[in-house]
């Protein structure tokens, strides 16, 4: 049986550049057994599976694996999966994911969507003191038992920060870009930010003193393929 797979970039630039490649599927096309090796195959950063919302419901539900494991929430494949829903004609406010209800909105070309601090997982977070010394890190210098998140400032006035992420622990040894550590840096340093992570993907993030934080970003789509 041959299975759709889209391919989205999220977190692009705003000229379309850049962004963190994505597979999103149509989870009724996939039993949950055979999930975890189809993201494995594909090998993405992260494989979104989305039961597609009934008719006239603004509420989707979705399943989020690495090449590794399963998260029980992650950032960029819930944005570029809403993203996605709304192209397809289902926009959505809500998506249902392990973790919890994710708040989503679409605001012209920025998909967003509002999430817990506490549903991103724990990050060794290292604050460099150049972005020459973040340029120069390389990921096999990082232990593979936790994911690591190096930024540093590119103008702290105006909230503009480049980072990086080593996820070895999961399968991804360099993301290009990551909303869930968006979440956990924006609540880390309380205040807006525009993070610039990998090669130059961009996310806008948006800090509640309540514990949300509101992750947006452009998507591209790249096309369909198939696997088997």
């Amino acid at each position: 049986m041959s299975i759709e797979v889209t391919v989205l970039r999220v977190f692009t630039d705003p000229h379309g550049d850049f962004g963190n490649p994505l597979a999103v599927i149509d989870a009724g096309q996939v039993q949950p057994p055979a999930r975890q090796h189809i993201a494995t195959q594909l090998g993405y950063s992260e494989t979104i599976f989305v039961d597609l919302p009934a008719a006239g419901s603004t509420s989707a539900h979705a399943r989020i694996y690495t090449p590794r494991t399963e998260l029980p929430f992650a950032g960029h494949p819930i944005v570029g999966a809403s993203w996605w829903l709304r192209e397809q004609g289902m926009p959505i406010r809500t998506l249902q994911v392990p973790a919890g209800v994710v708040q989503v909105s679409y605001d012209d070309e920025l998909t967003a969507i509002s999430a817990r601090s506490e549903w991103a997982p724990e990050f060794a977070i290292y604050d460099l003191d150049s972005l020459d010394a973040l340029a120069a890190a390389d990921p096999a210098d990082y232990p593979d038992d936790i994911q690591h998140y190096l930024w540093a400032w590119s103008d702290e006035a105006a909230g503009v920060l480049r980072c990086r992420m080593f996820a070895a622990n999961v399968g991804v040894p360099e993301d290009e870009a990551t909303g869930a550590a968006a979440v956990r840096i924006t609540d880390y340093l309380s205040r807006d930010l525009t993070i610039v992570q990998g090669k130059g993907s961009v996310i806008e993030t948006t800090w509640n003193p309540q514990g949300w934080v509101r992750v947006a970003g452009r998507v591209v789509n790249d096309g369909v393929t198939h696997v088997v």
